[in-house]
């Protein structure tokens, strides 16, 4: 199995983080010249939270740092322990897919069980991914 194989679902989250970070900050800075809101008006979360009306893409960019943090341990510890699979590599690569679906739902018309419904099963396939991982690691 090429020993690369593990860094490009990462590599693909990165991506997905970045496309919503700038999703972000279009929302973001185009709502605060058609409002005329000065920066300092939303210098703290809770000043934001009341200016800013649309929070769907800077609420994805934020569940992108929780348990995305877990599958980029998770790839990292399949590297270094030599259990770089194809069931890792699937089960990283399906993670990555339902990232991408839930940040997809989250930043446009953000259906709440349909972003459950992609937020639960890809968390599903995480713990899946640390079960093969731990599996393999007794062995």
């Amino acid at each position: 199995m090429d020993d690369k194989a593990i860094w490009w679902p990462a590599v693909a989250m990165v991506a997905l983080t970045c496309v919503v970070w700038f999703r972000m900050y279009f929302m973001r800075i185009g709502q605060m010249k058609r409002e005329r809101i000065h920066p300092q008006a939303v210098a703290t979360s809770a000043q934001a939270t009341a200016r800013l009306t649309d929070s769907r893409a800077a609420d994805s960019f934020r569940n992108l740092f929780e348990l995305p943090v877990l599958f980029y341990l998770a790839l990292c510890v399949a590297a270094l322990s030599g259990e770089v699979t194809t069931a890792v590599l699937v089960l990283a690569w399906l993670f990555v897919a339902l990232r991408v679906l839930h940040s997809a739902i989250h930043c446009t018309y953000n259906k709440v069980m349909h972003r459950f419904k992609a937020h639960l099963v890809g968390g599903l396939v995480l713990w899946a991914l640390w079960g093969v991982l731990v599996w393999g690691l007794l062995k």
